[in-house]
């Protein structure tokens, strides 16, 4: 072994994780870059019907999501046998597709189907979190997820401004934007994204590991997981309020336009860099992946119950600051459940994670679309922001949850006399 090779093995890492962070970048930008256009497209598919609008979106939200939770642990296993590249790149090239579908779709079965579409290939982020876990040692994997939300938060200031910005000239126009996006980001992967997963950590795919329902096995077999992913699908499922109730939540409350709702949305991606980018690394190392994790749940329920209270528009975007601290959540959790699991199951793991998001994105978007719904419908005398307070009292129960989690860990042995 020549004693420069360490060095090379250090470099070929970094640009490893280089490549891996534009491949997110360019993802979660295409996707960021709908988000302004896609309810008011269901809402004039509707006849400018807001609370069928709500309704429609939780359908399509819940149908995306379960369309994840069956695809995850199956793109997982294969991405075990197969590596993590090929899976990455057919989750782009699919998405892709699946934006061209929607743009074109000339009613809501169409766009129906293109959500179909989207989940079944959405596996980028967990195979990405699979391929971080590959080329980086246990003790330094908080923060690389941290760069991994960095990515994200990049692509959330960007796409959802942008997304506005094309929505106000053409309401199809983002999904024109994102479907380009996303054909740069699977051609870009296709020509230098290298492999991560060594031959020799490959398995073999067996139906326990693809079989969606096998995901809660899995968790069960390995001691702590269980309850620790329990927490994360807590806060999944409060965060679904989001993606289904801010953009018509803030047109119809605070009367934003589309180009406001999207660069509101960046403002919380603005927050979510400046987490990941310069808090997750001196956090981590003072409190540990614990105190990451407890932190992001506390300070994100209270962001929920600020925007849930914000009278207006201004008030709504000063809860930024506070929710953005959420983001010291994930780094701090993917810490500790990667510790928990081989190396030749890092795929399995991130895709019995997907699915659980899935599962939480399969309950959400019907809970938290009927709530809004609901509270909009002629004579409904809902509370205004009652579904934020609902998400609110879900990041509690994940509080409960841990605690509960860190009361049943082994004690450390005192050291002897």
């Amino acid at each position: 072994m020549s004693s420069g090779e360490p060095g090379g093995r250090v470099l070929r890492r970094r640009a490893a994780v280089g490549f891996i962070l534009v491949t997110i970048l360019l993802d979660v930008l295409s996707g960021g870059i709908i988000i302004p256009s896609l309810a008011p497209l269901i809402q004039d598919m509707e006849g400018g019907n807001a609370a069928a609008a709500g309704l429609y979106i939780g359908v399509f939200g819940m149908t995306w999501a379960f369309a994840q939770f069956v695809a995850s642990p199956v793109l997982g296993a294969l991405s075990d046998r197969f590596g993590r590249r090929p899976v990455i790149l057919i989750s782009l090239f699919g998405l892709a597709f699946d934006y061209v579908l929607m743009a074109l779709a000339p009613n809501l079965g169409w766009l129906f189907v293109g959500r179909v579409i989207s989940g079944l290939t959405a596996a980028s982020f967990a195979t990405a979190s699979a391929y971080i876990a590959d080329i980086t040692p246990p003790e330094q994997r908080a923060q690389r997820y941290g760069l991994i939300g960095a990515a994200w938060g990049v692509g959330f200031i960007v796409g959802p401004a942008i997304g506005g910005i094309l929505a106000d000239m053409d309401v199809r126009a983002p999904f024109w934007g994102a479907a380009a996006l996303t054909f740069v980001g699977a051609a870009y992967g296709l020509f230098v994204l290298p492999e991560s997963l060594a031959r020799e950590n490959r398995s073999r795919i067996t139906w326990a590991k693809a079989n969606p329902l096998g995901t809660l096995a899995f968790l069960r077999s390995h001691r702590e997981l269980l309850p620790l992913a329990s927490v994360s699908f807590l806060l999944q499922l409060a965060h679904n309020v989001l993606p289904v109730v801010y953009v018509l939540y803030a047109t119809n409350r605070y009367g934003w336009d589309l180009k406001s709702t999207g660069l509101g949305m960046a403002a919380f991606g603005v927050g979510n860099i400046v987490v990941q980018m310069l808090l997750v690394k001196p956090v981590v190392a003072r409190v540990g992946e614990w105190g990451s994790l407890f932190i992001g749940l506390m300070f994100g329920g209270l962001g929920f119950l600020a925007m849930g209270l914000a009278p207006d528009g201004l008030m709504f975007l000063l809860a930024a600051p506070v929710f953005c601290l959420i983001g010291l959540f994930n780094p701090g959790y993917q810490g500790l459940a990667t510790r928990r699991v081989s190396a030749t199951e890092q795929g399995r793991w991130q895709g019995a994670n997907s699915s659980l998001m899935g599962l939480a994105g399969v309950i959400g978007p019907l809970l938290f679309g009927y709530a809004y719904a609901w509270e909009v419908s002629p004579g409904g005398g809902g509370t205004p922001g009652a579904a934020f307070y609902l998400a609110a009292a879900m990041h509690v129960a994940a509080i409960v949850l841990a605690l509960a989690v860190v009361a049943r860990l082994p004690k450390p042995a005192k050291a002897s006399a």
